[in-house]
């Protein structure tokens, strides 16, 4: 675990002025990854923020990605893809809490719910902004209905072949910090995967219906994709 909270604090202003730089995320948005940046880092440690961080440079990669086509065919991030405070803290928030609780608890199962809440967050973000233009014939999670890409509730089989290789690449930050190599990667694959899917599926039903937005359907799918991962773990272990 860093115990350094100044070098902790001077690395996250450095992450923050690039990611600013790049237009990734707005002012209010910098300051809410400052928030669970330092969190992550001085409560989980280099691991989960590894994860964390491939999780902010793979979605800011994915949204860049043929960001002139998504514009053309209208289904590029407002702002030009830059991101605020809601988007942080609905893709992190989750993230947080599992750090939390794992740093007052010590449990194999909470490093587990940490990583798959990220997994999941990366899963989903990376389903969402390359689907957009590498997937073919996207239907409704529902009833499999067509669907426009890009809309609420709208998966590809491209994208969820995406959304596996996504929770992978976090998954794979997981086996440093337990001796249940196999299990945590299982767990964290699979727990980001169904997470991921959870977001499609509130995305098609309460957020096409208004009582969630983007941000907070990030959050329920996080958390969820978190509490799923540990389920797994429990059911392997």
């Amino acid at each position: 675990m860093i115990s350094n909270p100044l070098m902790d604090f001077t690395v996250l202003l450095g992450m923050a002025v690039l990611a600013y730089t790049v237009r990734a995320l707005d002012i209010r948005g910098i300051a809410a990854a400052f928030l669970v940046g330092f969190l992550v880092l001085e409560l989980g440690g280099v691991y989960p923020f590894a994860a964390l961080f491939t999780f902010v440079f793979l979605g800011v990669m994915a949204t860049k990605y043929r960001f002139g086509e998504k514009i053309r065919l209208g289904l590029a991030e407002e702002h030009r893809g830059m991101r605020s405070w809601g988007n942080v803290l609905g893709n992190g928030l989750a993230a947080v809490i599992f750090v939390v609780l794992e740093h007052y608890f010590r449990l194999d199962v909470l490093w587990v719910a940490v990583f798959a809440s990220i997994a999941t967050a990366n899963a989903d973000t990376l389903a969402s902004e390359l689907g957009k233009v590498m997937g073919k014939s996207p239907r409704m999670i529902t009833n499999f209905k067509k669907a426009r890409p890009g809309m609420n509730g709208a998966v590809s089989l491209q994208g969820e072949v995406v959304s596996v290789l996504g929770a992978l690449a976090i998954a794979l930050f997981a086996v440093f910090v337990s001796p249940y190599r196999w299990q945590m990667i299982f767990a964290v694959t699979l727990g980001g995967f169904f997470g991921a899917n959870i977001d499609s599926l509130v995305g098609a039903t309460l957020e096409n219906r208004g009582i969630t937005n983007n941000d907070s359907t990030n959050f329920l799918a996080t958390f969820f994709g978190g509490v799923l991962g540990a389920l797994l773990f429990y059911a392997v272990i």
